[in-house]
């Protein structure tokens, strides 16, 4: 066959009956299936549009009652205005305690960790450098606050003003505390017996007497043995005391018997020298500049700093000391403020500085010793009873400063700042921070001078605020009256500190 005849016979294929050629059918598109939404369903319109215009009405309506009262209450209003045109006032109930904490908030500074350095602005045009020394107690370190001659000046207003002992050789008035307590010898010596099994072991003793020693001698392990045997207290010579014999001794009676055999100044729970300088109108300027220097660094208003005590200057001689201590106490309900005392009108038997800040500066470098120790700085806990173990007293920082977890060197104008209080979560004063613990070890060569600036303020915030409102409290007299203070604020309350 050849390609002709194929041709067509493919033609005569293709032609219909008819003689017309025809195309071929394509197959029919399948048709999608399109399902309704329901969004478009008339129905669901409907119920839309229904809540939409109650939505409306609702609306209009509680505009037009909004609008209908507040033309009643206008018209009420004027209606019972007096003719004078002035309106009554409104009674209001006196503020609650919280409500006055929202007027003053003690701002506190933040310690980040051990070792961290912020920017602090003192003076102008200068920034100075404050680093963290420890958590517990916040502690900071400023070097170079103090100018040395600022240093100098404030030591030659403190010689010009004349020292004093800072401290007694003994304090009385531990038996008429006693007795205004009201304590039975029964009730003291369970206070004593720290474990309660109904004697008193050396150790208990010796951690009891640390309260009185802050006012008095220091007494170690040796002089308990020693007064002991003295004034044969331990009659069977166990080295216990029974209640029996306990009765038989005075509350004063091992500080009396180290007085009859003679006391040492080394002995004393501080030895040094010390006076008071006025910071407020009218005292040298260095003072008044140091003074606005500790508000810029604290932060705090300036009424608290200007109501606290004056600065206080210390100086240590070789061999000059401070053990370890608190700079204030706990405040009990039967606590009151010494700064606050007056002013709250209250009779307490108990009376503490509530120093909520310490300022120490350094106006020297002392050439051995003389640091400032703290020596549960950043532990984990305190207990007053490990402070003493095995005859190794924290306390005391003529033996164990070196013990200490830290050590502050003196160095000419640097200044320490720490709180010895907690913040009670409202912006005010709370617990006291019983690791703000700290002594001055004892000066091995030379003479260590320092400053101390105490910022005093309530932990009752009423009280502090019915002591700012007393028209006399920043005048320098208002401290005189303390019989209290006779060591401390009173020293300061003469005509003369005006320097």
């Amino acid at each position: 066959m050849t390609d002709n005849q194929e041709t067509q016979d493919a033609a005569a294929e293709d032609t219909s009956p008819s003689g017309s050629a025809t195309l071929p059918l394509r197959q029919p598109c399948e048709r999608l299936s399109c399902h309704k939404s329901s969004v478009c369903s008339r129905s669901y319109f409907v119920v839309v549009m229904v809540f939409f215009h109650v939505y409306i009405i609702n609306v209009i309506a509680l505009l037009f009652y909004v609008h209908y009262n507040s033309g009643q209450e206008d018209a009420s209003r004027s209606r019972d205005a007096p003719s004078s045109g002035h309106q009554r006032p409104e009674s209001r109930r006196p503020p609650s305690k919280d409500e006055l904490q929202r007027d003053i908030s003690l701002p506190r500074i933040e310690g980040i960790r051990v070792g961290h350095v912020q920017k602090v602005s003192l003076v102008s045009g200068r920034l100075h450098e404050m680093r963290t020394l420890s958590l517990k107690p916040l502690l900071f370190e400023i070097p170079g606050f103090l100018s040395e001659d600022e240093c100098r000046v404030v030591m030659q207003l403190a010689q010009l003003k004349g020292l004093m002992e800072s401290q007694l050789m003994v304090q009385d008035g531990q038996e008429e505390l006693a007795r205004e307590l009201n304590l039975s010898p029964e009730e003291i010596f369970n206070l004593l017996d720290i474990n309660q099994d109904g004697q008193l072991q050396l150790h208990e003793v010796y951690v009891s007497l640390w309260t009185e020693r802050h006012n008095g001698i220091w007494l170690t392990p040796e002089n308990l043995r020693e007064i002991y045997a003295g004034l044969k207290a331990d009659k069977d010579g166990n080295g216990l005391l029974s209640l029996e014999e306990f009765r038989l001794l005075s509350n004063d009676a091992f500080q009396r018997f180290l007085l009859q055999r003679g006391v040492k100044r080394s002995q004393l729970v501080r030895n040094s020298r010390h006076t008071w300088l006025y910071q407020g109108k009218g005292a040298h300027q260095v003072l008044q500049d140091i003074k606005e220097r500790v508000i810029r660094l604290t932060r705090l208003p300036p009424t608290l700093v200007d109501l606290s005590e004056p600065l206080q200057v210390v100086r240590y001689e070789e061999g000059g000391h401070y053990h370890a201590h608190h700079d204030s106490g706990p405040v009990y309900p039967e606590t009151a403020c010494t700064h606050t005392r007056l002013a709250a009108n209250a009779s307490t038997p108990f009376e503490t500085s509530c120093r909520y800040i310490t300022v120490l500066f350094y106006l020297n470098s002392v050439d051995g010793g003389g640091e400032t120790a703290f020596p549960v700085a950043d532990n984990r806990t305190y207990d007053e009873v490990s402070l003493i173990h095995n005859d190794v007293d924290l306390l005391d920082t003529r033996r164990n400063c070196d013990k200490s977890n830290l050590r502050v060197k003196p160095t000419k104008g640097t200044a320490v700042f720490w709180y010895n209080y907690l913040s009670d979560g409202r912006g005010w004063v709370g617990e006291q921070d019983e690791y703000a613990l700290h002594g001055g070890c004892m000066v091995t060569h030379g003479t260590k001078w320092v400053a101390n600036k105490w910022i005093n303020i309530d932990p009752d915030y009423q009280r502090q605020v019915r002591y700012q409102q007393c028209p006399h409290c920043l005048s320098p007299e208002w401290w005189c009256p303390h019989p209290a203070a006779q060591t401390s604020i009173l020293s300061w309350c003469n005509l003369d500190l005006l320097l």
